[in-house]
């Protein structure tokens, strides 16, 4: 069996890379969703307090539990002493305004983290699902490095200061591409634009809510195919925001973090500028779609000679619009032959795009189909074959 490398498009030419995106927020990042690109990166690996933006990851495991039918939109959730708006943590706190005792349905906490930013309904979230907030930041951290995300830590559900509540933006933009990828029936509910709970028990939330119905995440407001997700503010920390749009069939993720702005609203106007310079910049070219026949490789003992080697999704390299294809190499790496059996949707191998001799995606190679594996006659024939130098 011997490793090859098989090139599948080659152009040598070199140019230099596009200008960088320039910001005054502490962090920045932006990747195309569907290559995994980056396309802006200032501190994107430093760890720093994610404020709200932590909420994605409460909602991430709730989603979890939604998805596995353990939980439904319709079930109802009690409110403990730690979410009621009465109690000082929440004076100064973005919440939904929530009375201990009362019930608030699943829908409606998760509306009301999106939009309102709720704080007392992550309390509600992660209570419901592992007894304490505490033991959920286990769940947190749990989900985090089962997706990818091997520095962040949490300290709370809600994004209140905390020493442990520490996320990268980069992160932060893997955790929205698996919330957008994983969850799509419920990734809908972050274009939200307004929301108004209906079920407030005390005068004080009555009049509260009458006035805070509007989301945070002005960006929805001001660009077109803007549909998340959350923003964040902390005093010391600024203000952040995971934002995605998509225009024209293409989506790109950003994350700002650490951005002394005056408000949601500057907020909102440097990620539209982040997202605008992505799309103004940089294009995508697919190369496979789903399906298409990338290489067919033999198989040792198979009662096929050859399997076809495709991928599951589509690959898709994001270049500078300047630069079109030049530099970029696609090879194929994979065993030859591999041996059988081999199962539909195995991963035989790899595709990577380079350039100018620098890694910009990787996708598995995966079996088209399934080949079984000969019986005992037939690999004495295959062997006799190979002894006799017969074809």
């Amino acid at each position: 069996m011997k490793k090859k490398l098989f090139i599948l498009l080659l152009s040598l030419i070199t140019t230099t890379a596009h200008a960088d995106f320039s910001t005054r927020a502490k962090s920045a990042f932006l990747i195309d969703y569907d290559s995994g690109t980056e396309i802006v990166a200032k501190n994107a690996d430093t760890l720093m307090p994610p404020s709200s933006m932590i909420k994605l990851m409460t909602l991430t495991v709730l989603f979890d539990e939604i998805k596995a039918g353990n939980i439904s939109l319709d079930d109802r959730l009690t409110v403990s002493e730690n979410a009621d708006y009465e109690s000082p943590l929440w004076y100064p706190a973005s919440k939904v305004c929530l009375v201990a005792g009362q019930t608030i349905s699943v829908r409606d906490a998760i509306l009301g983290v999106i939009v309102l930013s709720g704080g007392d309904a992550s309390v509600v979230i992660a209570e419901k699902l592992a007894g304490s907030e505490s033991a959920f930041t286990e769940l947190m951290q749990q989900k985090a490095r089962s997706i990818g995300m091997s520095q962040s830590t949490f300290g709370n559900a809600s994004g209140l200061p905390n020493p442990n509540n520490l996320m990268t933006s980069r992160e932060l933009a893997v955790l929205a591409q698996h919330i957008i990828s994983d969850y799509p029936d419920l990734y809908p509910m972050f274009a939200t634009k307004r929301f108004q709970f209906k079920e407030y028990q005390s005068d004080w939330c009555r009049e509260w809510g009458r006035t805070h119905t509007v989301n945070y995440n002005k960006l929805l407001f001001i660009m077109s195919g803007a549909d998340g997700l959350k923003t964040g503010h902390t005093d010391d920390g600024g203000y952040g925001m995971v934002a995605s749009a998509e225009i024209g069939g293409r989506r790109l993720i950003g994350v700002i973090n650490g951005y002394n702005g005056k408000n949601h609203d500057a907020l909102a106007s440097e990620m539209k500028k982040l997202l605008e310079y992505g799309y103004s910049t940089t294009t995508n070219h697919t190369f496979y779609n789903a399906g298409d026949k990338i290489a067919a490789i033999p198989v040792w003992y198979g009662r096929e000679n050859n399997v076809i080697a495709t991928v599951e999704k589509p690959f898709v390299i994001t270049v500078p619009k300047s630069d079109g294809l030049i530099g970029i190499r696609v090879i194929a790496r994979y065993n030859d032959p591999l041996p059988a059996p081999v199962k539909q949707g195995d991963k035989i191998g790899e595709i990577i795009a380079q350039k100018n001799g620098v890694e910009i995606a990787r996708a598995p190679l995966v079996a088209q189909s399934t080949v079984k594996k000969t019986q005992f006659f037939g690999r004495v024939i295959k062997n006799l074959r190979v002894i006799f130098g017969i074809d």
